[in-house]
């Protein structure tokens, strides 16, 4: 028996990253999980039975975890996303700044850890180098799936493609949402035109700036900009089906799942060239850019506009390739649970 771990995902108020992978799993492998909830939960487990979690824990949070898995009453798997907490606390959520260094620490207890990327799996594993963590836990990687809102694939662009921009991901620093409103700013100044659409509620702790200032961009420039602070699965696929183009100047990532779910719905993406965003990026159907150039993203982002054929090489590049699906990952996990 695999127990899956839903204590914070069946509560969740806001459809994040980290609740979508939970959900996704969950959704692929409904016969061969069993949903757990940890202060519900009698913990009778047999010894080849595993215990599996996707979300973010603590001993705070879990309270008895630290020693039932000392005890190792069963075996243990958990999927690892990010060290993003360490390496940028003065934009991360407090909460998770105190919770993360115990909780990688934890992850070496486990029997089996899944990185969601190749960078995720390093800063593990460098982690526990510099505080001289001694591993139980085997690492691998765990491809996430491009098919996060259960639609089938677009494996053929658009034959009268819009001119508009979507932007996914809660606002805030790390997302980077402020280069692409200067971005935006300076390209509508030069008349070109286009709607830029940004979904994602705003972080309470580091938004609020982000939120004036796209308060200010709208009044300036009446119907340029859009800001939906939520959009359902379908309302998102909607938005996926009118744009142009996705863009995605992230500053930091476990994975990019925004760059995966643009190609799966058949939409070009010109994200950061971070390390992580590349692992799925240099597939095809991207434009990878470099933060500290932002005359190459006006470049690139001209181009997709105004240059159909530039655009159509992109988009088709992006839908002749490989895409991992929700289905695969799942059979991972329950592969890598033996």
């Amino acid at each position: 028996m695999i127990y899956f771990d839903l204590t914070q995902t069946g509560s969740a108020r806001h459809r994040s990253g980290l609740t979508r992978v939970t959900s996704r799993l969950r959704d692929e492998a409904a016969g061969a999980f069993s949903p757990v909830v940890w202060n519900r939960w009698t913990r009778e487990v047999q010894s080849e039975d595993w215990f599996l979690s996707a979300e973010l824990f603590s001993e705070e949070e879990r309270p008895g975890l630290t020693n039932w898995l000392r005890r190792r009453p069963c075996r243990f798997a958990a999927v690892f996303h990010d060290a993003i907490p360490l390496r940028y606390p003065h934009t991360t959520w407090p909460k998770s700044v105190a919770r993360h260094p115990g909780y990688m620490k934890l992850l070496a207890e486990f029997d089996h850890v899944f990185a969601v990327s190749e960078t995720s799996r390093q800063d593990l594993l460098a982690f526990w180098r510099w505080q001289g963590v001694v591993p139980r836990a085997r690492v691998s990687t765990l491809a996430l799936g491009a098919d996060g809102l259960k639609t089938p694939r677009t494996t053929s662009p658009s034959a009268t493609p819009s001119r508009i921009l979507l932007s996914v991901g809660i606002l805030e620093p790390r997302k980077n949402q402020a280069f692409l409103l200067d971005l935006a700013e300076r390209l509508w100044a030069r008349q070109v035109e286009f709607t830029l659409v940004l979904v994602g509620r705003i972080n309470p702790h580091f938004g609020k700036p982000l939120q004036a200032r796209i308060r200010e961009l709208q009044r300036r420039h009446p119907g340029r900009l859009v800001h939906l602070g939520r959009a359902d699965d379908r309302t998102l696929a909607e938005l996926y089906r009118k744009a142009r183009a996705t863009l995605f100047a992230t500053v930091a990532e476990g994975c990019g799942l925004p760059v995966l779910e643009s190609l799966w719905q058949g939409v070009p993406c010109l994200c950061s060239d971070l390390p992580v965003l590349r692992e799925n990026a240099d597939g095809g159907g991207c434009c990878v850019l470099p933060l500290d150039r932002p005359d190459r993203w006006e470049e690139a982002v001209r181009q997709v506009l105004e240059d159909d054929d530039a655009w159509r090489s992109l988009a088709v590049a992006g839908a002749a390739r490989a895409l991992p699906s929700w289905g695969e990952a799942a059979r991972t996990l329950i592969a890598g649970c033996v």
